[in-house]
């Protein structure tokens, strides 16, 4: 049971070049986003799209594979667990972030 305690699959659209750092120790770390998109009619009848925004965290050999071989644009599946942190902006204020830590990464689409 407690591999079901915090755990996020996705599947959705990668919206920017992902992000590249390799640390002082040789680690590499990847941050980018993915769009999942989940449409559903109003009371019109209308489709609608409602898209949402997450930002991924790959570390180590998952982020190489990200850096080798996920574009802006690609498809991708990816597991992980969510991750919430905070951090000090460049004018002082307290900032606070929710991400995606993954762990597991599948290519999809063409």
């Amino acid at each position: 049971m407690n591999a079901l305690r915090n755990k996020v699959q996705l599947i959705g659209h990668v919206g920017n070049a992902p992000e590249i750092v390799t640390l002082e120790s040789g680690m590499k770390l990847a941050k980018f986003s993915i769009a999942t998109n989940e449409s559903y009619k109003n009371a019109e009848g209308e489709k609608i799209t409602d898209t949402q925004w997450h930002n991924i965290v790959a570390w180590g050999k998952t982020a190489e594979l990200v850096e080798n071989f996920v574009p802006k644009g690609k498809e991708i599946g990816i597991e992980g667990k969510l991750t919430n942190r905070s951090y000090e902006d460049k004018a002082g204020q307290k900032r606070y972030i929710t991400e995606i830590v993954c762990n597991e990464l599948l290519l999809l689409g063409k």
